[in-house]
């Protein structure tokens, strides 16, 4: 007898449940078999173009990979780090470039025609207008027309290899120009050279010279193979660059270039390695399903269709921007010393690197974003950046703040690497030698640590201020040896350096370091060396102890980096019950903050919608400020002082206002650092946040608001014990932004806290949502 019925099937793909309904008869052999379900397209869901009028040159990518050394796409600026790359509103090419890294840049290259009016001018004139009408992004992808050549050009890309497919017009000579001696984003490209190795073959390299902020120079190498011959090199002896003239009978050529920073053999390795093969639509299918991958260990339910793109777009931010450096067979750049040398990552039993090394800017504010988003989410990810950090130590002799070319940039300030790789510790990510690792990251906080040294102080350790710190409990202002390097802001400094040697003092304590957990307890206390209680704000002070004069808490920095006091003054994530007895209990502790709430969203947050207008005199002035780092955690410090409504209610006001939008003028508005501010906006849409970056024994989590009705997190099982964590938001709308109850697993939660152990065994939050609080005050 055959039977009708209706089946309600939960399939699980890419991280994320899809409900379908299907019609089977019993006689068939198996339901399973009649059914077919597209895996969700979680890169579609992504908006690359976001903020790009804005953007600076590691900003935007588009044919790239998730941490890809090589990084493909059109370059419309093409001088300076700030203000370059791909910018919106630009209208024309200037080339496609393969690295778009934190102070690297390199290997730009430029599909042409040649013909006898343009062949005496073309090394020097050979940009092209193109119309965004004509053009199509995507992550892994990037389609763009040049209008000049009638060029339609294709990138895509696999880790560290860029594929080009170029469609020629008809009966046009085709070339492609490689500008290998040009400034290019932050730095000068020189000394480039190429050759032809075999009828389709080129190899070359070229240096990326020495910047403020990468001192040594690095030069990269690369290979080039065509799937036409080569008809001819020409050599322009003025630009140093070379035209490739192809033999193209069909009009489409197909370009594939790897790069290293080690060999022109490891350079073609990768390519074996990684594009043994000339499908590029295969190549472009395999990039989609390595995005969604990533992108779709977050499911989401509920919002907008513009709120579910903007978050694919903040979560597709936090998975790259940092670069790779590695080889595929593991050889690296190490610059660490007097004199280069080529490092080697160990391998696995398989051959391959057991972890990659990376290129990145400051981990400056991780202890509000990618600590606990990388920590949960991707803990996978935040393995292979520890690793990486600490074979610098064993290079260098110490763990970097941000790295470039395989050296230190010492970017920012402080010992920005505890935290992150403490909260690894701490969450069970990192679980062996410990102790080495902890003594690695006490030498940064030490005498000769990179503690010392402020902003870019690449030959002394006197900027940063840490004698003073330790000898008199605070970094004077202005420091008394002069100017070393960028960022010499003692109040800043006094209060970065607290909260860092509170995060590695829950280290010492794990490993039964009782003298050091003493001591660095003690020195996490020092933050109230720099607070007034006559003002009720933090003040900076000079060498002989006497407050700055003609203070302005609301003035740039002025003893505070990129922020003012008011912003700053905050800055206690370690120990707000001790800042709030300062203020005079938590009750006016409140209030102080809910009015700098108030001021701050009469201009939404932040200063400006781009890191170039903070300083100006209308935006500079804002007391809370969520376009850079030092602020974004200030919504939360309600939750640590008993408001946990008043979290809720200004985390999402922050999030409507300043994470909200999805065009090219903006977007994260100030200066989202490599993923830093992607990663705040999915942590603060979710509903989850770590005041002091996941560092204590059992991190905990703040619950937030969440702008979706259900958030489904796909648990890494390679270090998590479950398969998912569910966050279900009911009665959830714009305006029931307040939490009335919560559960976890039909338990009930008070104190809008839920411990990482808890989290990661799986389970639901269950919140109920309304449009007022019943909170008790």
């Amino acid at each position: 007898m055959k039977l009708s019925q209706r089946i309600k099937s939960r399939v699980v793909g890419l991280g994320i449940a899809l409900f379908l309904t299907v019609s089977c008869n019993t006689q068939d052999k198996s339901i399973a078999e009649n059914i077919h379900v597209a895996p969700i397209d979680y890169s579609a869901k992504v908006y690359p173009q976001l903020d790009t009028e804005n953007s600076r040159w590691f900003f935007f990518s588009s044919a790239s990979r998730p941490f890809g050394m090589v990084n493909l796409s059109p370059d419309t600026q093409i001088g300076g780090s700030w203000g370059s790359g791909y910018r919106y509103k630009t209208d024309t090419i200037k080339g496609f470039s393969h690295i778009h890294a934190w102070q690297m840049s390199g290997v730009s290259v430029m599909p042409v025609t040649v013909s006898e009016e343009n062949s005496k001018t073309i090394f020097t004139d050979f940009y092209s207008k193109f119309s965004h009408k004509k053009e199509k992004i995507a992550p892994g992808y990037h389609y763009v027309e040049l209008d000049r050549y009638h060029i339609t050009s294709e990138l895509t890309s696999t880790k560290r290899v860029g594929f080009h497919q170029y469609s020629f017009p008809e009966n046009e000579k085709a070339a492609v120009l490689f500008n290998l001696n040009t400034l290019l984003g932050p730095c000068e490209n020189t000394n480039g050279f190429l050759e032809q190795n075999n009828k389709n073959e080129l190899s070359g390299k070229l240096v990326m010279e020495p910047t403020h902020r990468r001192p040594k120079p690095v030069t990269v190498y690369f290979k080039a193979i065509f799937n036409s011959d080569i008809s001819e090199i020409e050599h322009d002896e003025n630009t140093g660059n070379y035209l490739v003239n192809l033999n193209s009978d069909n009009g489409k050529v197909l370009m594939k270039l790897g790069i290293s920073y080690t060999s022109v053999e490891n350079a073609s390795n990768n390519i074996t390695q990684e594009l043994p093969h000339w499908n590029f639509n295969e190549v472009i299918s395999d990039s989609k399903t390595e995005w969604n991958g990533l992108l779709g260990r977050i499911a989401i339910k509920g919002g907008t269709e513009t709120d579910q793109k903007r978050f694919y777009t903040d979560l597709w931010h936090a998975l790259q921007g940092r670069r790779t450096i590695n080889d595929a067979n593991g050889a690296y750049p190490d610059n660490t010393g007097e004199q280069f040398r080529i490092g080697q990552l160990p391998l696995d039993e398989n051959g391959k690197p057991k972890f990659n090394h990376f290129n990145s800017d400051s981990f400056w504010g991780a202890q509000w974003t990618i600590n606990t988003l990388w920590g949960l989410v991707y803990p996978d990810i935040m393995e292979d950046f520890v690793h990486s950090l600490l074979q610098y130590y064993k290079d260098g002799g110490l763990i970097p703040r941000g790295p470039s070319g395989g050296n230190y940039t010492y970017v920012m300030t402080g010992a920005s690497s505890t935290p992150f790789i403490v909260s690894a510790i701490q969450k069970g990510i990192i679980t062996e030698d410990l102790e080495s690792i902890y003594q690695a990251l006490k030498k940064n906080h030490m005498p000769n640590g990179i503690m010392g040294k402020s902003g870019y102080e690449h030959t002394t350790n006197l900027g940063g201020g840490l004698k003073h710190y330790i000898e008199k409990g605070y970094v004077p202002y202005p420091i008394p040896e002069g100017n070393f390097g960028s960022h010499e802001d003692g109040a800043s400094l006094t209060l970065e350096y607290a909260y860092q040697d509170w995060t590695l003092a829950q280290l010492s304590k794990k490993l039964n370091h009782q003298d050091d957990y003493d001591y660095f307890m003690n020195r996490s206390t020092h933050y109230k060396n720099v607070f007034d209680s006559e003002i009720v704000w933090m003040r900076p002070k000079n060498i002989e102890g006497i407050w700055k004069s003609d203070y302005d808490p609301y003035q740039s920095e002025n003893g505070f980096i990129e922020s003012n006091g008011a912003q700053s003054t905050w800055f206690v994530p370690h120990d707000l019950e001790g800042l709030a007895d300062l203020m005079g209990g938590k009750d006016k502790a409140i209030e102080k903050l809910n009015e700098q709430f108030k001021t701050a969203e009469k201009i939404n947050f932040t200063a400006g919608n781009s890191h170039a207008q903070e300083l100006h005199p209308e935006y500079s002035r804002i007391p809370v400020n969520y376009g850079n780092q030092p602020s974004v955690q200030m919504a939360f410090i309600f939750n640590e002082l008993g408001r946990s409504d008043l979290s809720q209610y200004w985390s999402r006001a922050v999030v409507n206002k300043a994470f909200s939008g999805l065009s090219p003028s903006t977007g994260f508005n100030g200066d989202e650092d490599q993923g830093l501010m992607g990663s705040l906006s999915v942590l603060m849409k979710i509903g989850l946040f770590q005041m002091n970056g996941g560092t204590e024994t059992n991190p905990r989590y703040t619950i937030g608001s969440p702008l979706f009705d259900e958030v489904r997190i796909k648990l890494n099982q390679d270090h998590f014990p479950n398969k998912t964590f569910t966050i279900k938001a009911l009665n959830n709308s714009a305006s029931n932004v307040y939490i009335n109850k919560a559960s976890f697993n039909d338990k009930a939660i008070y104190d809008f806290n839920i411990s990482h152990q808890d989290l990661i065994n799986g389970g639901e939050l269950i919140l109920e949502m309304a449009n007022r609080t019943h909170a008790k005050h």
